[in-house]
């Protein structure tokens, strides 16, 4: 009897919990006091659609306490089950609502299922961000290379929330903005002079156009002296020519020295002709003995004339040993 009578209290227990779980009665009685209106079966309804009632109920209570009266329950369902965040676009309402900013409900859902924290988005409209970009190297017209560090203070644009592009938008358009004014300058002493000057040219771009973002100031942090690159190019170019200038010397100096040797080759071969002709001279005198056309007489006649030409030449050689 003990048994049964434990059993069915917790069958009762059960029952209970199933029921108010479909049915959040205390949800109901805690909307009802905060002056929302909804009934037993609209929540009964949610869970069903799978739709956490507490969710909606309290973005209910909180836009009704705020004065926003035109937000309805079917709004809230269908951006819940679209995917959206519907506590952060209440409470982005009721931010814009309180800093006076015109935001309406269809644009907050829109921004919300477009990736962006609408919440975060009114608090920048009424906050803003200061961005620090990162260091951009620039060269001034005189050679001088700068780095140079910016802050960036943007306020978020509704309007362009949707579509509009994001930071890393905002940074490479601002150090675009940055190289371009360095290195339109004369010399890197006039941007250490004036960094200013670097802000009002950039200022003047519209940089923000078609971003989610407005612009209001974009100051130069620091800016500090590299390398002189125009120097460096110089060293650069200089050593190219010289290096061009060795590579054509060699080149002449090759050609030379494969002209001397075709020259060397040349000169064998006339010798080897010289030669060749001196051979056949003996040959001519034996021709010339057979013939009858050259005697012996007559041969010796040129031995000793080609005797005393040589005695007349080594006398004529001056001396290679020095005088004692």
């Amino acid at each position: 009897m003990v048994g049964l009578s434990v059993f069915l209290l917790i069958g009762i227990i059960a029952i209970l919990a199933v029921f108010f779980y479909f049915v959040p009665f205390l949800l109901w009685i805690s909307a009802r006091v905060s002056g929302v209106r909804i009934s037993l079966i609209q929540l009964f309804l949610m869970r069903i659609r799978k739709v956490p009632p507490q969710v909606i109920v309290r973005a209910m209570i909180e836009a009704h306490k705020a004065g926003l009266k035109t937000i309805t329950r079917d709004e809230l369902e269908a951006h819940y089950l679209a995917g959206g965040h519907v506590e952060r676009v209440v409470h982005a309402l009721v931010s814009a609502s309180k800093a006076n900013i015109d935001l309406g409900f269809q644009m907050a859902t829109a921004i919300d299922l477009a990736g962006r924290d609408v919440f975060e988005a009114v608090q920048m409209s009424v906050n803003p961000k200061v961005i620090d970009t990162p260091p951009v190297t620039a060269v001034a017209k005189d050679g001088i290379q700068l780095i140079a560090k910016a802050r960036v203070t943007v306020r978020a644009n509704i309007r362009q929330l949707v579509g509009g592009a994001g930071e890393d938008t905002i940074l490479a358009r601002v150090g675009e903005g940055i190289v371009s004014s360095i290195g339109s300058s004369e010399s890197h002493k006039q941007v250490l002079e004036n960094p200013d000057s670097i802000s009002k040219l950039v200022l003047k771009k519209g940089l923000d156009s078609g971003t989610a973002f407005e612009i209001l100031s974009i100051d130069i942090a620091d800016i500090d002296i590299g390398k002189n690159i125009g120097a460096t190019l110089q060293m650069d170019q200089a050593q190219a020519d010289k290096n061009i200038a060795q590579a054509k010397a060699e080149e002449r100096r090759a050609m030379a020295i494969a002209l001397e040797q075709e020259m060397k080759a040349k000169a064998q071969e006339a010798r080897a002709k010289v030669i060749e002709a001196e051979a056949e001279v003996p040959r001519a005198m034996a021709e010339a003995f057979r013939s009858g056309n050259l005697g012996i007489m007559d041969y010796y006649k040129m031995k000793n004339v080609e005797a005393d030409t040589a005695m007349r030449e080594s006398i004529a050689k001056p001396s290679s040993k020095p005088e004692k």
